[in-house]
């Protein structure tokens, strides 16, 4: 390129109109995002123990953005984590919506969940359980799931408030564990939205704004 093709191109350059930024968003995405936050449900969560299969999480969390919920955490003290399923690059993944805290045990993260006011369920099979439909899950309420193959750990079981049972008619005794998480997740959801609890943002004026910030940004 000779100097004057240069010169052309950059007072050109000066008189076009810059490219639109990322930032901010059009007013239809800003709507859908307060919408959508003022839906949250902070007081209900879910706590994966060790799930290893990266769809299994990824369905987890696209369950939880489903039906409202802003932070699940996760117990890695057996298995390595699905690094990709949490990973929030993916502009479709759940994961983007959904804040995930790490725990290194199941001790640390009930104590962090009890700290909170969460009354803390496992699902599990056994005399112990309660079919899923007897319990109120309006109450600030933590649903653990356990490993593919091992379920909840005893661990879990014993430092929990109480265990779910999902009602089954087949032969086989247990669902997929992110089949079960959707189950529970919408049985919630029901008794939320019977209550009216998605009518009204339970979450804090300024978390709100400070939120729908960070959204704006992903």
């Amino acid at each position: 390129m000779n100097a004057p093709e240069a010169a052309d191109r950059q007072a050109l350059s000066r008189t076009q109109p810059p490219k639109p930024r990322r930032w901010p968003r059009t007013e239809r995405r800003q709507a859908r995002i307060r919408s959508v936050l003022a839906r949250r449900q902070p007081d209900l969560t879910v706590v994966l123990e060790n799930v290893h299969d990266p769809h299994n999480v990824s369905a987890i969390l696209r369950s939880c953005d489903g039906v409202g919920v802003l932070r699940a955490h996760a117990v890695y003290s057996i298995e390595e984590p699905p690094s990709t399923a949490f990973a929030r690059q993916t502009s479709a993944s759940a994961a983007k919506w959904v804040e995930v805290e790490r725990h290194g045990s199941v001790a640390d993260c009930y104590k962090r969940l009890r700290e909170e006011g969460f009354f803390i369920l496992v699902t599990s099979i056994g005399s112990e359980s309660r079919p899923l439909y007897h319990w109120d899950l309006r109450e600030p309420v933590a649903l653990v799931l356990g490993n593919e193959m091992r379920g909840v750990s005893k661990e879990a079981r014993d430092m929990a408030d109480g265990a779910i049972q999902i009602p089954m008619a087949g032969m086989v005794e247990s669902l997929n564990v992110s089949v079960a998480c959707a189950v529970c997740l919408y049985e919630a959801f029901r008794q939320r939205t019977g209550a009216g609890d998605y009518e009204y943002p339970k979450l804090a004026p300024e978390r709100l704004e400070a939120l729908e910030e960070d959204w704006l940004r992903r």
